[in-house]
């Protein structure tokens, strides 16, 4: 009778139709736990069941915010995995194992490894990155997010060289960081003009490796000798030579450090470092050619920069089939409010090239 009792209690919430059914069947109670356990069942299943599809459904087709969500997260991703860790490389004690197999030649007074050399011996650990075999089997200067053209010296390094000469910019006593350096040459011309501190930075640590070290202990071993105006260099180069042994190196070196990757984590790196290092002068050439860039280099020039220090920039006006260019770059640091800009020089020899002059604004 208990039963019966409960039963009853629960079969008022039930609909009409099973109500009259419950009151058709006989006072058993077996009969009537059957029924009611059998309507339960099947109410039970069939919201499962819907439940099942509408889960299904969402799977399938997911809200737009969903979707917008999980694009944000790939995206994220993505960056994330582009992001090069920045390393510093140390100075090897034997400095001509930095020359070994190295073939130099000269341009504009200066001596740089020459890069066909390169490319037939740097391989295995010498190239753990593959730069050198993905940029000749791509037939690019430019893999971006693997290979950032550091192999290679590019045209506006000279036009910045040539503008030292021209304006007399002083390296005297100043820290100076070479930017994206590649072959390293602003920052040697900034050493031989008696810089306290030239730091080397570039995205590809083979680049540093093979090219940048290399390029500052050839240079090193004639410590002492100066540029002189851009009229007195000798342009033409002359036959290919084994460098000499570095045994005057040390005392240029000992000013010298070398990082690789990419901007920001490099300047979290520098900013961490004891003393952290801010810089009278930052040299860069040839950085500014994929937009996508300009929001990092900005930021690194903003916190690695001294108040009253000043950045030399070289560019062409445009980079055809990447997008960047002098006066895109002008725009997205004139919207950032940050620093003030001056264009120093413009070469139209060929394509029309231009450098700019980037201060704090406020700064002496």
């Amino acid at each position: 009778m208990r039963v019966l009792a409960e039963l009853a209690a629960v079969s008022v919430a039930l609909p009409a139709a099973v109500r009259l059914a419950l009151g058709k069947i006989s006072d058993t109670a077996p009969a009537k736990y059957s029924v009611l356990q059998q309507y339960l069942h099947k109410e039970h299943k069939q919201e499962s069941s819907e439940k099942s599809r509408g889960a299904a459904t969402l799977a399938a087709k997911p809200s737009p915010k969903l979707a917008a969500a999980k694009n944000q997260d790939e995206a994220a991703l993505k960056k994330n995995l582009c992001v090069k860790a920045a390393k510093e490389h140390s100075i090897p004690q034997d400095l001509n194992k930095v020359l070994e197999n190295k073939v130099m030649e000269t341009v504009l007074g200066l001596s740089y490894v020459k890069l066909s050399v390169v490319e037939m011996t740097c391989s295995g650990d010498a190239d753990s990155e593959g730069i050198v075999s993905k940029s000749i089997s791509s037939h690019s200067d430019l893999i971006p997010g693997v290979y950032e053209g550091g192999l290679k010296i590019w045209e506006c390094t000279f036009d910045l060289m040539d503008y030292f000469s021209e304006a007399e910019i002083e390296f005297t006593n100043k820290t100076v960081l070479d930017l994206g350096c590649g072959a390293g040459l602003l920052g040697i011309v900034a050493l031989q003009g008696e810089a306290a501190r030239v730091h080397f930075q570039d995205y590809n640590s083979t680049v540093i490796d093979e090219i940048t070290m290399p390029n500052v202990v050839a240079n090193g071993i004639c410590e002492g000798r100066r540029m002189g105006s851009g009229k007195d260099r000798k342009a033409s180069k002359p036959p290919s030579k084994r460098p000499r042994k570095a045994e005057g190196s040390p005392d240029v070196l000992n000013r010298c450090r070398f990082f690789s990757g990419e901007w920001s984590q490099v300047s979290q790196l520098l900013l961490n470092s004891k003393p952290c290092s801010k810089y009278d002068i930052i040299l860069t050439s040839e950085t500014i050619y994929n937009p996508d860039y300009y929001s990092a280099l900005h930021d690194t020039l903003a916190q690695l920069l001294d108040r009253n220090g000043r950045v030399y920039l070289a560019s062409k006006v445009h980079y055809f089939g990447v997008g960047g260019g002098i006066y895109l770059f002008e725009k997205f640091i004139e919207d950032k409010n940050v620093f003030r800009t001056s264009m120093v020089k413009t070469i139209d020899q060929g394509l029309q090239r231009c450098i700019m002059e980037i201060a704090f604004k406020n700064s002496c």
